[in-house]
């Protein structure tokens, strides 16, 4: 028979609202009964159920995980991997769990994020950045769960979000090829206009046109952060001469499908085309050539995530957004 409050309360001889005063590490209870209690527990291996812990504290500790968008990645992506991953760490020594909501289904149920989370008790969400944003994702950001987005733009009344600062981010590319020497640069980007893909859009842009470099529109492709879609940018890039002498690449997985693509046109990398990719994953160390990249500090953006989130839940009304620098990493590509 599984042990309650109540079974507790009879060994000991106290009603249950002790036994939970304890528990709570609330006052009002001798130091002899509270040890009396404790030492009951022990014995007994005792630990309170989910709902019970729950209905006691007004607390589930419990952070919603949910990945935005019809189009988003998924666990299998190595860059949102290494976030979620520092974000959990982060949150598990505050003493929080994570659920993952799923959105399959969404059409058929009617279900909605902030129902799931009213319904399992959440304290709080981090929200991982997808294309096309569900209605409900909005629906959650402006009720009064606190929320914290990565790479994705969030507005609520107790909302934050964390990101690298993509706009510099491509500055910094189109800026180090410009002073390389290199003039014709193609750029393979995000297929929706996402806050990470028009950003880092708007820098190459700008930066292409500060620096009075033309922009080939053949040049320009887009793909869905994959390698296959960047193989197969790079195929449409390739059509017809002349070729680009470099391609920006913002995602080290589409980098590497490029690279295939070039390589299959016989040509060579760097010598005839550079590229350089973004996110600086383990892979780019093991590319041949090593994939030239921009690293974004993973395991920075997923603890200032889980930090921002517990001050929300805290009762921190507004925490503004946070922009954090990226480094451009010379290789071999």
């Amino acid at each position: 028979m599984k042990l309650t409050i109540r079974n507790i309360a009879e060994i000991v001889g106290v009603s249950p609202s002790t036994v939970s005063k304890v528990m709570n590490n609330y006052s009002g209870v001798s130091d002899e009964t509270r040890k009396a209690v404790m030492d009951v527990i022990k014995e007994k291996n005792y630990y309170p159920t989910y709902t019970a812990r729950t209905l006691a504290t007004k607390k589930s500790k419990l952070i919603g995980l949910i990945y935005a968008g019809k189009v988003n990645v998924d666990l299998t992506h190595p860059f949102f991997n290494q976030v979620v991953t520092s974000f959990k760490k982060a949150i598990g020594v505050m003493g929080y769990d994570i659920i993952m909501f799923s959105d399959e289904g969404f059409d058929h149920d009617n279900g909605s994020y902030l129902a799931r989370c009213n319904y399992y008790h959440v304290e709080g969400c981090v929200i991982i950045a997808g294309d096309l944003i569900e209605k409900s994702i909005q629906e959650l950001v402006e009720s009064d769960i606190p929320c914290v987005g990565i790479d994705i733009e969030l507005n609520g009344p107790k909302v934050s979000y964390v990101m690298t600062d993509n706009i510099n981010l491509s500055t910094k590319v189109v800026q180090q090829l410009y002073l390389d020497g290199i003039r014709d640069i193609g750029y393979i980007g995000g297929l929706h206009d996402s806050a990470v893909a028009s950003n880092r859009k708007k820098g190459f842009i700008n930066t292409m046109n500060q620096l009075g470099m033309e922009i080939n529109e053949d040049w320009m492709q887009y793909g869905d952060f994959y390698e296959e879609s960047g193989y197969v940018a790079m195929k449409k890039i390739l059509q017809k001469k002349p070729y680009p002498k470099a391609i920006f690449a913002i995602a080290d997985l589409m980098a590497f499908g490029a690279l295939k693509a070039i390589e299959e046109e016989g040509l060579r990398v760097p010598e005839d085309i550079r590229i350089i990719g973004c996110d600086d994953i383990n892979a780019c160390r093991y590319s041949d050539p090593k994939l030239s990249t921009v690293r974004q500090y993973k395991e920075r953006l997923g603890k200032l995530a889980a930090h921002i989130l517990n001050d929300l839940i805290s009762g921190e009304k507004q925490i503004e957004p946070v922009l954090i620098d990226s480094k451009l990493i010379i290789r071999e590509s």
